[in-house]
């Protein structure tokens, strides 16, 4: 189980997200403030910050980065990149402004297009998930602070184990006040096929982790979401078995993409 994260580029990108999840917290308990970007998305100065660190720690491999609050390099240059980390510094900026804890950091490294290792650290539980695709490996650990040692992340690590057994109800990810149509029309859809749906919500990339660690079945996403929201996600519901699958092509969502928009997907317990 400790081997996990033996892994050099894993280790670093552990240390890159629990140091990010540190200086987070210390801007989230200060009375921060807020710009918005071009794109009407918020920006804080955890997201700065968090982003300085996470970049100073990748950079020590040769591989490059994606990252929401880096300058975005144009595809005839990324399209030669066989592998590259892919990051959110804050996922879930909203839920930050908001501080309802349901924010995140994500950090996946990426090849050929597919998620390889994943890290989404939760800085106001200080809760740690690792997926490790090509070993079939995922943790979770609870640590005490956030400068722990990698010894101490070791000894905590317990494994993700998603749902095994069927039964009629179904656990769907989603809002319960603001549900979008298709995400309605998707659980009626259930409903027919005998299913009772219970419905379960979380921010951010955390939507992820809920279907991963077992405590829902199906996250339907019906709304635009970007690579660098999914990678780190979709690698720790792979290494454990769980389908992130894209609504356009039936097919895995893929990364460094020429648009980093993604398409419509659904995580899934279920073949």
């Amino acid at each position: 189980m400790v081997g996990i994260i033996d892994n050099k580029n894993l280790t670093l990108a552990v240390k890159a997200a629990v140091e990010a999840g540190s200086v987070i917290m210390d801007v989230y308990n200060t009375a921060f403030s807020v710009e918005i970007k071009d794109d009407k998305s918020p920006l804080t100065e955890a997201d700065k910050k968090a982003n300085d660190v996470i970049n100073s720690f990748l950079k020590e491999t040769s591989f490059p980065i994606i990252s929401e609050e880096n300058k975005q390099i144009q595809f005839d240059e990324r399209k030669n990149w066989e592998t590259c980390w892919v990051v959110d510094p804050v996922d879930g900026t909203k839920e930050f402004i908001k501080r309802n804890g349901e924010f995140t950091v994500n950090i996946a490294l990426v090849q050929s297009g597919k998620p390889q290792l994943g890290i989404i650290y939760v800085p106001v539980s200080k809760t740690l998930y690792i997926g490790d695709v090509e070993n079939s490996l995922g943790y979770k650990a609870e640590l005490n602070q956030h400068d722990s040692t990698l010894n101490r992340i070791k000894a905590l690590l317990k494994p993700l184990r998603p749902k095994k057994r069927d039964s009629d109800t179904v656990q769907v990810v989603g809002s319960r006040s603001h549900m979008s149509s298709e995400t309605l029309d998707f659980i009626e859809t259930l409903k027919v096929q005998g299913k009772s749906v219970e419905v379960v919500s979380k921010g951010s990339s955390l939507k992820f982790c809920l279907v991963a660690e077992g405590n829902a079945d199906i996250y339907p996403r019906f709304a635009p979401t970007m690579e660098w929201d999914t990678a780190a996600g979709q690698a720790i519901c792979n290494a454990v078995g769980i389908n992130v699958i894209s609504k356009a092509t039936d097919k895995s969502l893929l990364y460094n993409k020429e648009n980093l928009l993604n398409p419509w997907f659904i995580v899934s317990r279920f073949s």
